[in-house]
Parts: structure tokens; C-alpha cells; sequence
């Protein structure tokens, strides 16, 4: 059973960086294919980013594109989330996820793709 744990949120100003991070435990974090979602308030899930189980291949969501990197540390079982030029409309609570191990997820931005689930960090970005 593969347990995620974010850590990293806050509370920045705009224009701030944030770097959030999920450390996995209980698999082989290589295997995973990671993902990064948000949820603002009374809103369901929406994908941020996907990075692939090697880390040389990321997709990102129109929003955060140019802003946000993703990126991942096989060695440390952890995955990042590397948020810059950070804007009010980025408030909301981050999710990282993964998905079954050696599983490549054709719909990589629908949260029905990802098996395991972080607790969540919660980002405030104050104007």
C-alpha cells in the first residue's frame, strides 16, 4: 500500500514561490506515475500536472504553464511541485496522487486515473 504525504503549503503573497513536496512510502516510487491536483472551495479536483515514472516527461495545466514545475526524486521517493509567480487563483488545497504501480494513465488529467491519494496542503496566496 503506497502512502503519500505533502508537505509545503502556506500562506505567500503574490508573486511568491512555493515549493510543495510528497513524500511516498510503502512502494517502488519509480513505478509510480505522479500526479498534482488542486481543489478550491466547494470545486471538485482539477489536474495540475503529471510527471512519468523516470521524470523526463511532464504535462502541465493551461493555468500554471510557465509557472509551475514539476519534477521528482526517485531516489528520495519524493515528487515536487515547484510553484512560482504565484496569483491569488492558486489558492486552494494541492493534492498529489499517484497511480497504480507501472501504470501509464491515457486520461492523465482526470483524477479517476490515480489510485493513492496525499491527505493534502493547503496554499494561500494573499493580493
Amino acid at each position: 500500500q503506497v502512502r503519500l504525504v505533502e508537505s509545503g503549503g502556506g500562506l505567500v503573497q503574490a508573486g511568491a514561490s512555493l515549493r510543495l513536496s510528497c513524500a511516498a512510502s510503502g512502494g517502488t516510487f519509480s513505478n509510480l506515475f505522479m500526479g498534482w491536483f488542486r481543489q478550491f472551495p466547494g470545486k471538485e479536483r482539477e489536474f495540475v500536472g503529471a510527471i512519468k515514472f523516470g521524470g523526463g516527461w511532464q504535462r502541465y495545466a493551461d493555468p500554471v504553464k510557465g509557472r509551475f514545475t514539476i519534477s521528482r526524486d526517485n531516489a528520495e521517493n519524493t515528487a515536487y511541485l515547484q510553484m512560482n509567480s504565484l496569483r491569488p487563483e492558486d489558492t486552494a488545497v494541492y493534492f498529489c496522487a499517484a497511480a497504480r504501480e507501472y501504470y501509464y494513465p491515457p486520461d492523465y488529467e482526470s483524477e479517476r486515473e490515480y489510485y493513492y491519494w496525499g491527505q493534502g496542503t493547503r496554499v494561500t496566496v494573499s493580493s
